[in-house]
């Protein structure tokens, strides 16, 4: 018998697997520092950062400072960032200074979620603007893309003199890693801008996947459009499984945010030597199973070494449902099947927001079987959602152990994809 808590919620959900092989598989863990630690850790990085002049030699010249942050559904601890940002710029009063939600398509965070996110005394001292992608006058445009469409951004964004990019690194489904660039694609853009860089075209390329950089097109645009929008700054963390920080990358771009993903690569990739009949993995736990569009992400980790015709078990708590605002849901619900979805979405000329999580899910489920269990989903939403119901984790797992003709081979992923599992050929 194996016993594990996987990533579940805030409280996380127990399980004791006692059918198949059972392989368990985390990142490398390190802890990471304690808050005074943290704070003293980005205070170095901003008086030396990689590739660029101290942020407060950056500050002394620039009448508009934009601070950019990530937005409710994910764990960046901005309460750290922010404190020590404000601290760098040093005399850089209210007045002068703008903090940014970077919501890309998600929806607006109220004013409880913020102080959450920032702390009362921030939110109540600074303005802060959200990103309104769905409001055409609220951005103005940049250029375009290699690829020929506009690059649309926040007009307020593009009004400041020095716009500091906050976030953290992490594995990302299909732009490689979080932070960098995504703070401004798709965090401050237009809808139009944020549907061409996750389109069915850019999705389906076998290089926009988990810890893939160079030669990733959705990785590749985004680094394009900051290039393009000129005059930032990346402060950048990676955190251990409490969500402390472990690493801070400050300075250009292009070059912290690439000395940040090859840490967080390090630690992450995780080796296997055969795929797996089974995979049991969460998404994380809150926020990042707040709801199953997020929780894509959970899935698609675990895809990556489970064998065609395979099951993938997946427990999120999805407290904000599926949700129901954006299109990802009506998509799935409009569908009869992982195929219809898919064909839907890569017909000529279709383009709604939301689809490339739509198509991922339904590219997974081609290859294999996925069940969920989620306290804030009902039954008719998992099957409307075009998933299976898993009221119980070990049952489902006997279940299936009952139906196999050899011992399964079973992977446990505890921290969702914050382990990258991969087979030899793929390293």
């Amino acid at each position: 018998m194996t016993r594990v808590t996987l990533a579940y919620g805030e409280r996380g959900l127990e399980l004791e697997l006692r059918h198949g092989e059972v392989s368990v598989l985390e990142p490398r863990y390190e802890r990471g520092l304690d808050d005074e630690a943290a704070r003293r850790a980005l205070r170095a990085a901003l008086e030396a950062p990689v590739a660029s002049p101290p942020l407060a030699e950056l500050a002394r010249g620039a009448r508009r400072i934009g601070i950019v942050v990530s937005d409710l559904t994910r764990p960046t601890p901005s309460r750290l960032i922010v404190p020590a940002v404000l601290e760098a710029l040093g005399d850089a009063s209210p007045e002068r200074v703008t903090l940014f939600n970077a919501l890309g398509t998600h929806r607006e965070n109220t004013g409880p979620e913020l102080e959450a996110m920032l702390g009362a005394e921030l939110c109540a001292r600074y303005r802060i603007v959200q990103n309104r992608a769905f409001e055409p006058e609220a951005q103005e445009s940049i250029g375009q893309s290699r690829r020929g469409y506009p690059l649309r951004i926040d007009r307020e964004l593009l009004a400041c003199d020095l716009r500091v990019l906050t976030g953290f690194i992490e594995p990302h489904l299909f732009a490689g890693y979080s932070g960098g660039g995504k703070a401004v694609l798709p965090g401050m853009a237009g809808l139009e801008t944020i549907l061409r860089n996750h389109d069915a075209e850019l999705i389906g390329d076998p290089s926009a996947t988990w810890c893939v950089s160079d030669g990733n097109p959705i990785f590749e645009e985004i680094r394009d459009a900051v290039r393009t929008l000129g005059g930032c700054f990346l402060v950048n963390v990676a955190l251990d499984r409490e969500r402390r920080v472990a690493g801070v990358f400050a300075g250009e771009v292009a070059e912290a945010h690439a000395r940040g993903c090859a840490f967080v690569r390090e630690r992450c990739l995780v080796v296997v030597p055969h795929p797996f009949d089974v995979v049991v993995t969460g998404n994380g736990g809150y926020p990042a199973d707040l709801n199953l569009y997020q929780s894509v992400k959970g899935m698609s980790a675990a895809a990556r070494v489970v064998r065609d015709g395979g099951t993938i078990i997946l427990a999120a708590e999805c407290r904000d449902g599926v949700p129901e605002h954006g299109h990802y849901g009506e998509l799935l619900r409009a569908a009869s099947s992982p195929r219809e979805l898919l064909d839907r979405i890569r017909s000529p000329g279709f383009l709604v927001q939301d689809q490339w999580e739509a198509q991922l899910q339904a590219q997974i489920q081609l290859r294999a079987e996925v069940l969920l269990h989620s306290d804030g989903l009902g039954d008719a939403q998992i099957e409307a959602a075009l998933l299976r119901p898993c009221p119980n984790v070990e049952d489902a797992l006997a279940a299936l152990a009952a139906r196999a003709a050899r011992p399964l081979r079973v992977a446990v992923m505890p921290q969702g994809p914050q382990a990258i599992p991969t087979l030899p050929e793929r390293v």
